[in-house]
C-alpha cells in the first residue's frame, strides 16, 4: 500500500460491490485446547475485520465491540471500539511497509502460495499469500500491505492462524465504517484494556506521619481514611464487589517523603474482623485487648498469632519505603543519574482475593517518627483472565490468617517481633477434608540496623510441621543497589557505598519483599502446628534485632 500524508473517510452509498465474501480464520497454538475465530468481510476494495466467536451472554465488564475497516482504495485503516453505553471510538491509521522477504512458492490447504519472513520483536513471523482467489484480504492489519489473500500465519513455529473457509455473500453491503470520537491508535488501545481492568482506588496520597494529638478512633465509616496509632497507620473502610475466581488483582502503591528521611518498614495489609476479638477494637481502645503471647524474658506480644477469637492482619504488601525519595531530592546530586520523584510497588495479590469481598478493612502502615511523615496512595486492580462473569460454586477458597509479627501498631505499643531471640513462634491450623493446592504464603524480613545487626547478618528461618523440620531458607537481597535513585538521604560512606547498597535480610530500601509459598499439600486433613524458628541475634548495647514474620494458609476444596 502506498503512503498518504492526509485520510479522509469517504461514506460512499453508492459504492457497487463488484465482489463480496466472508472469510473465516481460526488461529489456535499448538498443543493449546482453546480455538478463536476470526471474520473477514469483503465488499470490493473493502474489507471489515472482526471476532466470528458468539459473545458470552455473561461477559465480564468493559467488553466492546471491535471492528477493523481496511479501505484499500484510500489506503488506510479504521479502527472502532463500540461499547454497550452507546459511546464510539475511530482511529484512523496508515498502514506501513515491512521488510518482507520472500522464501518461494508453497502449496497451503490448497492454494498455491508465496512465502515471506519477518522478524518482529524477537519473533519469527512466517506468511503465506495466495493470489488464486484474485482479491486482497487479511485477517490482521499489521499483514495489510501484503498481495493476495493472507491463507496462514505461523508464530516462533507454534502459533498459527489459518484461513478455514471462503464464501460468497451477497448480503454484504458497502463496508464504510462509522464516524465515532477520534482517537490516536495509543489512545484506543489504552481504552480497550483499561474499561475491562477494575480499578478501585484506596488511598490518594494519604499522610502517615507521627502525631501524638490524633485522638482515637471510635468509628470507621465507609470510605473515610482514619488515622491511628499516632497517625503511623491508616484505615478505610470499604465495599469490594465479589469478582469471578480468573481475576488476577494487584495491589499497586505508590510513596514518596513528606519529610522523613529513612527507610522504613511499611505494610498495606487486611483487617479481618468476623472473629470476637479484632485489631479494629484495638485501634478504638488499646492494644492490650489483643490476645498476647509472653516470651521466656517476659516480653510481651500482642496479637501476633490466630486463636479462636482472634485473627492477625493479612499482608498484602510488605515494603520498605526509601531513604527520603523526592522531599530530600534537591540535597544532593548524583553523577550522571537523576532521583526518582516517587516509588512505586506493584504485587500480584490474586491468592488473597476471598478476603477482598464485601465489607473489607484495609490498612496501611509506615513506622515513622516524623511530623511530615510519607505520602502513599494504593489501588487495587483486578485484571480479567476470562470473558465470562461466572462464579465456580462449587469450589471453596480456604485463606486462614496465621501469624504476623509486623507490628503495625508500633507507635501504639506494639512490640517488635523481638521473640526469636529466647522462643519460636508456634500456631495450631486445620486442614480440610478434601483440600488441594494447599500451602503457606510465607513473608519474612530480619531487622537490626548496626553491623552486627540480623538486618545487615543472614539468617536461616526454619518452618517446623508438628515439630519435625519441614521447610528452611535464608531471606537475603544482594541487589538493593539497584535501587541507588529511589535513595538520595542515604548515609555515604568513604568506600564509596552508600548505606541504600548494602545487602539485607529479605529486602532494599524502595522495594517490596516477595512472599515465600511454601507446598504443605501433603498435609493430612486435621489439625498440626505450625512452628517458625529463626536464630535471631543479642541486643547490643541500646539496640536489638526483630523479625517481621506473617503466615497465611491457602488453598481450595471441592464443596
Amino acid at each position: 500500500m502506498k503512503r498518504i500524508l492526509l485520510i479522509t473517510l469517504v461514506v460512499v452509498t453508492s459504492m457497487v460491490c463488484e465482489a463480496q465474501q466472508r472469510l473465516i480464520y481460526e488461529s489456535f497454538t499448538v498443543g493449546g485446547q482453546d480455538t478463536s475465530r476470526t471474520e473477514v468481510l469483503r465488499s470490493g476494495d473493502r474489507l471489515l475485520i472482526r471476532s466470528a466467536d458468539a459473545k458470552p451472554a455473561n461477559s465480564i465488564p468493559g467488553v466492546a465491540i471491535s471492528s477493523t475497516y481496511i479501505h484499500y482504495d484510500q489506503d488506510s485503516i479504521v479502527s472502532q471500539l463500540q461499547y454497550p453505553d452507546g459511546s464510539f471510538y475511530s482511529v484512523y491509521t496508515l498502514d506501513g511497509h515491512a521488510n518482507y522477504a520472500k522464501e518461494g512458492k508453497e502449496k497451503i490447504n490448497g492454494y498455491n502460495c508465496e512465502k515471506y519472513t519477518i522478524t518482529l520483536f524477537s519473533n519469527k513471523i512466517e506468511l503465506w499469500t495466495t493470489e488464486d482467489l484474485k482479491f486482497r484480504a487479511t485477517p490482521s492489519t499489521g499483514f495489510a500491505d501484503l498481495p493476495g489473500v493472507l491463507v496462514q500465519y505461523r508464530r516462533n513455529g507454534n502459533a498459527i492462524l489459518r484461513l478455514v473457509s471462503v464464501m460468497k455473500d451477497k448480503h454484504i453491503g458497502p463496508l464504510n465504517g462509522k464516524q465515532g470520537t477520534r482517537v490516536t491508535g495509543s489512545e484506543l488501545h489504552k481504552m480497550e484494556i483499561d474499561r475491562k481492568v477494575i480499578t478501585r482506588p484506596i488511598f490518594e496520597e494519604a499522610q502517615i506521619c507521627f502525631n501524638p494529638k490524633l485522638p482515637k478512633p471510635t468509628v470507621f465509616p465507609y470510605d473515610s481514611v482514619i488515622r491511628c496509632a499516632n497517625g503511623t497507620l491508616i484505615v478505610k473502610r470499604v465495599k469490594l464487589d465479589r469478582l469471578p475466581q480468573h481475576y488476577k488483582v494487584f495491589a499497586e502503591v505508590t510513596e514518596y517523603s513528606n519529610g522523613d528521611a529513612y527507610d522504613r518498614t511499611g505494610s498495606i495489609f487486611i483487617i479481618p474482623a468476623r472473629k470476637a476479638i479484632s485489631m479494629l477494637q484495638a485501634l478504638r481502645d488499646s492494644v492490650e485487648v489483643l490476645p498476647y503471647f509472653t516470651d521466656k524474658q517476659g516480653s510481651v506480644y500482642q496479637g501476633i498469632v490466630r486463636t479462636a477469637s482472634y485473627d492477625p492482619p493479612v499482608e498484602l504488601v510488605r515494603f520498605f519505603t526509601p531513604f527520603g525519595v523526592r522531599h530530600y531530592n534537591q540535597y544532593r546530586s548524583l553523577e550522571g543519574r537523576e532521583w526518582a520523584n516517587e516509588v512505586h510497588y506493584k504485587q500480584d495479590v490474586s491468592d488473597l482475593l476471598p478476603l477482598m469481598d464485601g465489607d473489607v478493612y484495609i490498612g496501611a502502615f509506615i513506622g515513622n517518627y516524623d511530623g511530615g511523615g510519607h505520602k502513599l496512595s494504593l489501588t487495587l486492580k483486578a485484571y480479567p483472565e476470562g470473558d465470562t462473569w461466572d462464579f465456580d460454586d462449587k469450589t471453596g477458597y480456604l485463606v486462614e490468617p496465621l501469624f504476623n509479627t509486623c507490628n503495625v501498631m508500633e507507635m501504639a505499643g506494639q512490640n517488635y517481633g523481638r521473640l526469636f531471640g529466647t522462643d519460636s513462634l508456634t500456631v495450631t491450623f486445620t486442614v480440610p477434608e478434601n483440600v488441594e493446592h494447599l500451602e503457606l504464603r510465607f513473608i519474612t524480613t530480619g531487622h537490626g540496623g548496626w553491623d552486627t545487626g540480623d538486618e545487615f547478618v543472614p539468617k536461616e528461618n526454619t518452618l517446623l510441621i508438628d515439630g519435625k523440620r519441614y521447610y528452611s531458607f535464608t531471606p537475603w537481597r544482594e541487589d538493593c543497589g539497584t535501587y541507588r535513585t529511589s535513595n538520595p538521604a542515604s548515609g555515604n560512606f568513604w568506600n564509596g557505598m552508600s548505606s541504600s547498597d548494602y545487602s539485607r535480610s529479605g529486602w532494599c530500601p524502595g522495594t517490596a519483599t516477595q512472599p515465600v509459598h511454601v507446598n504443605l499439600t501433603g498435609l493430612k486433613p486435621g489439625p498440626h502446628t505450625l512452628t517458625v524458628a529463626i536464630p535471631q541475634g543479642e541486643p547490643e548495647g541500646g539496640s536489638f534485632s526483630a523479625w517481621n514474620v506473617s503466615g497465611v494458609l491457602i488453598g481450595q476444596y471441592r464443596k
